[in-house]
């Protein structure tokens, strides 16, 4: 099944530009639904304020490397937080020190990723999305310049 995506701002600092991707059309980005979801959540409030404090530290001093647990394959840009034991992951794509796409997550409830049905949809997604974009930025049709993706206001990608 073919799915759209856009990138959405969700939001700018002069260190970072934090985005996130909205697939179908939805009325929440990927970034919003995982907030929704462990937001309220009294058992997962401590592993879900690491991610929130480590979000707030990157959106200050950037997106560096050391500050991702590294996942996904040699060839794509696939990170997680938090870097530290924690009950839940957020996938995101680390474009580069200034330049951060988040993605969505889960209770992690097996030793890796692929276990878990969930999880590895979410990575499986952001994977394909991660190619599709690196393309994009090939051709030009969109490009990063510091914090800032050029040409997502009407880019639509088919994943």
């Amino acid at each position: 099944m073919t799915k759209t995506a856009k990138i959405q701002q969700v939001v700018l600092s002069d260190n970072v530009g934090l985005f996130s991707i909205c697939f179908d059309n939805a009325t929440e980005n990927e970034f919003e639904k995982f907030i929704k979801k462990f937001r309220d959540d009294a058992t997962l409030n401590e592993d879900y304020q690491a991610i929130v404090s480590a979000l707030k530290y990157i959106v200050a001093k950037g997106a560096l490397e050391r500050r991702f647990r590294m996942e996904g394959k040699m060839n794509d840009d696939l990170v997680a937080l938090p870097i530290e034991r924690s009950r839940i992951r957020l996938f995101c794509l680390r474009m580069s020190d200034q330049v951060l796409i988040v993605g969505n997550g889960g209770i992690k409830n097996a030793r890796t990723y692929e276990e878990s049905e969930e999880l590895n949809g979410y990575v499986i997604d952001l994977q394909k999305f991660d190619k599709i974009l690196r393309q994009a930025l090939k051709e030009g049709s969109i490009r990063i310049e510091r914090n800032v993706i050029i040409g997502i206001e009407e880019a639509t990608f088919e994943i």
